[in-house]
C-alpha cells in the first residue's frame, strides 16, 4: 500500500456513514445474535481459535453479517478479501484465487473471501468458487439476506456452515443509539449532542430490529439540528420523529419474509381468525405488496378451504378481485378486508380439495379407463350403432330428478371422491345425497314388489 492508497483508506473510513464508523473491531464489542456468538458457541470459538471454515451468514439487514466478517478480518491471520456480488464478476474472482494460491503455495497462508450478498451471484459464477473452496484455496464468508437454501448452490451450502442472523431487540439497538450519540473515538461524541430517553426508545422501537436503520436516524438528528441555548444538540422525540418518519418493515417480495408472511395470512383464514388475517393482510398492503397478488390467494383459500361449506366465499372472493383492481388503492384495502375477514369466519371444508387430488392421483395410477359406453356421445354418426348411449338414465325424469346407474368406470365402481363433511352448507349437501339415494332404493325396491 502506498501513502496515497493510505490516505485515501484513512478519508473515506473518517467521511463513512455512522453505521459503517461504529462497526466493532472485536467480537467483545459485538451487540446480539449471542445465539451464535455467545463464549460458549462455535462461531465464537472458530474465531477466537482463527481456526474459521466456509460459513454463510443468513438474516436481514442491519443484524451485523458485514460486522462479523470485519471481525474475522481483525482477528485471522489469514488474507482477507472482500467483494460485493452486485459489482464484482468472474474477473475479480479469478484474481483473488490467483493470489490464494500463490499464497498458499509460497507462504502456506490461507485465504478468506467474503462475499457480500452472495446470492446476487448466479450459478455459473457461484459454481466458479466451489472447486477452490473445496481444495481450501479459499475459506468462503457469504453474506444474505435471502434464505440461501433457496438463492446458494446446493453444492456450497453443503460446504459451508449456516448461521442465522436474528433482528436486534428493542434494547440492544438502544444500546447502539446510545453508543453512537456517546463515542467520540468511532460515533457522534465530538458533537457534544445529547438524546433523550424517549428519543431514544422511539428510535430503537421504530427501527425494525435493523442497527443500521436506527444509527442513519441518529446521524441525520445530529447533523441537521440546531444547537440549543446549552451548546448541546438535543435528540428529541420531535427529532426522532422527523428522522424516522415510517416503520421500517422488512419484505422482500421476492425473499422468504414474503413467502412467510403470505403463509401466516392464508394460515390465519384457514384457521378462522380473522383478527390475524387482517394483520398479515395489512402488513403486505403496508409493504406494498401487489393487489392482485393477494386477491388470488383470497380465492385459492375461499375455494381450497371454505369450499361447499360456504359457497358463497369465492362469490365474495371473487367480487372482491376485481372490486379491487377496478377501484385501486387505498380503497381496496377496504374490499380486500372484506373478503380476508369473510373467507376467515366461514365454515371451512377441504372435501373439494381432497376429492380433486383422489382424482388426480386415480387417474396417474389406472389411465384412461373405459367410459361406460351408456354415458357416451350418442349424436355422432354410427354411434347408436356402436351402442354408444344406449340404456342411458335421462334424471330429469326420475323421482328427485336422480336415478341409480353407473357413472365411473366400471373398474372403480363403488369409488368415493368427494365426501362432504357436516360443516356449513355441506352438512346439507351431505343429507341431501344421502336422501334422494335412500328414497332411488326404496323405490327401486317398490317397483320390483309390483
Amino acid at each position: 500500500m502506498d501513502l496515497f492508497e493510505y490516505m485515501r483508506n484513512a478519508n473515506q473510513e473518517k467521511e463513512a456513514p455512522l453505521a459503517a464508523r461504529l462497526r466493532p473491531s472485536t467480537l467483545e464489542e459485538v451487540v446480539g445474535q449471542q445465539h451464535i456468538i455467545g463464549k460458549d458457541k462455535l462461531l465464537y470459538r472458530a474465531i477466537k481459535a482463527d481456526k474459521l471454515s466456509s460459513v454463510i451468514f443468513y438474516g436481514p439487514p442491519g443484524t451485523g453479517k458485514t460486522t462479523l466478517a470485519r471481525v474475522i478480518a481483525n482477528t485471522t491471520s489469514a488474507e482477507f478479501k472482500q467483494i460485493n456480488a452486485t459489482a464484482a464478476g468472474k474477473k475479480d474472482m479469478e484474481e483473488v484465487v490467483a493470489e490464494a494460491q500463490e499464497l498458499r503455495g509460497m507462504y502456506g497462508r490461507k485465504t478468506i473471501l467474503f462475499i457480500d450478498e452472495i446470492h446476487r451471484f448466479n450459478k455459473g459464477q457461484q459454481d466458479y468458487l466451489l472447486p477452490f473452496v473445496e481444495d481450501g484455496t479459499l475459506i468462503l464468508i457469504g453474506a444474505t439476506t435471502e434464505n440461501p437454501y433457496f438463492e446458494v448452490n446446493a453444492a456450497l451450502i453443503s460446504r459451508s456452515v449456516i448461521f442465522e442472523l436474528h433482528p436486534l431487540s428493542k434494547e440492544e439497538i438502544r444500546e447502539l443509539i446510545l453508543r453512537a450519540v456517546y463515542d467520540r473515538e468511532k460515533g457522534m461524541g465530538a458533537f457534544d449532542a445529547a438524546i433523550d430517553d424517549a428519543a431514544a426508545d422511539f428510535l430503537a422501537d421504530l427501527s425494525g430490529g435493523d442497527a443500521r436503520h436506527a444509527l442513519n436516524a441518529v446521524e441525520l438528528g445530529v447533523m441537521t439540528t440546531d444547537r440549543s441555548e446549552d451548546g448541546k444538540i438535543h435528540i428529541t422525540l420531535e427529532v426522532a420523529q422527523e428522522c424516522i418518519q415510517k416503520r421500517m418493515l422488512r419484505y422482500d417480495k421476492a425473499g422468504d419474509n414474503h413467502y412467510d408472511t403470505i403463509s401466516a395470512f392464508i394460515k390465519s383464514m384457514r384457521g378462522s381468525d380473522p383478527d390475524a388475517a387482517v394483520y398479515y393482510l395489512s402488513r403486505m398492503l403496508y409493504a406494498g405488496e401487489s393487489v392482485t397478488f393477494i386477491a388470488r390467494r383470497i380465492m385459492i383459500c375461499a375455494s381450497e378451504d371454505v369450499g361447499n361449506a360456504d359457497p358463497m366465499a369465492l362469490n365474495v372472493a371473487v367480487s372482491a378481485s376485481l372490486a379491487a383492481e377496478r377501484v385501486g388503492m387505498p380503497e381496496a384495502q377496504i374490499i380486500l378486508s372484506q373478503a380476508a375477514a369473510y373467507v376467515a369466519c366461514a365454515p371451512k371444508s377441504n372435501a373439494s380439495c381432497a376429492a380433486v387430488s383422489l382424482a388426480m392421483e386415480t387417474v396417474r395410477q389406472t389411465g384412461e379407463l373405459p367410459i361406460p359406453a351408456h354415458l357416451q356421445d350418442a349424436h355422432y354418426k354410427g354411434a347408436q350403432k356402436l351402442g354408444r348411449g344406449t340404456g342411458y338414465k335421462y334424471a330429469h325424469d326420475y323421482p328427485n330428478h336422480y336415478v341409480e346407474q353407473q357413472y365411473l368406470p366400471y373398474e372403480l365402481s363403488g369409488k368415493e371422491f368427494y365426501k362432504p363433511t357436516g360443516n356449513g352448507y355441506e352438512a346439507k349437501i351431505r343429507e341431501h345425497m344421502k336422501r334422494i339415494k335412500e328414497e332411488a332404493v326404496h323405490e327401486k325396491a317398490k317397483e320390483t314388489r309390483d
